[in-house]
């Protein structure tokens, strides 16, 4: 049986895939309603990913002692506040516009709208936790006596925990709305 907490869910519960399996991930971009608007959906997902994934580059750059601390706070700054501001907004305009609409038009899909919001405060806390362990490595970074090695470290750790809990969230996500995009689009 699939979980549905996002820390332990390894995809969609099967009663919620009804539309996917109608509408695979495979067929998407060739459909006729796929238009600009998903397409930006699934753009700003994957520009999360993207922006995720520099900030952990850096980071063990940084840790394998091939970049330099300041340029490191800088991006670790940009990158940070970045990522943790557009989430934010983007799960925002998510909980109050799309999945309502989203939901109103696939009823027998309503739980998953309701995962989906929950995860959305799941992932709250993951991106406070987030934000605290960069706020700690960027302190350090500015105190030479600090063990800046071991709050990059830390922040490492707290960046791959979370790629593994967004990805789990965005895959979940795009499954669940861009067949109902596509089912639907005509009356959307």
């Amino acid at each position: 049986m699939t979980q549905t907490d996002l820390t332990r869910r390894d995809g969609l519960p099967d009663a919620l895939r009804i539309l996917l399996e109608k509408y695979p991930r495979d067929i998407w971009q060739s459909h006729r309603n796929f238009d600009g608007l998903t397409r930006f959906w699934l753009e700003r997902h994957m520009m999360f990913r993207q922006a995720l994934g520099q900030w952990q580059t850096d980071t063990r750059a940084f840790l394998d002692k091939g970049r330099d601390a300041r340029a490191h706070g800088q991006q670790t700054a940009r990158l940070g506040g970045f990522l943790i501001n557009e989430l934010h907004g983007h799960h925002q305009i998510e909980d109050t516009h799309y999945f309502p609409a989203l939901s109103a038009a696939e009823p027998r899909l309503a739980k998953g709208f309701e995962l989906l919001d929950a995860d959305h405060h799941a992932l709250d806390s993951e991106l406070a936790a987030l934000t605290d362990a960069a706020n700690t490595h960027l302190r350090a970074l500015g105190d030479r006596n600090a063990d800046t090695s071991a709050n990059a470290a830390r922040m490492l750790a707290q960046l791959d925990g979370f790629e593994r809990f967004l990805n789990r969230h965005l895959l979940d996500e795009e499954e669940l709305v861009v067949p109902v995009i596509l089912h639907h689009a005509p009356r959307l």
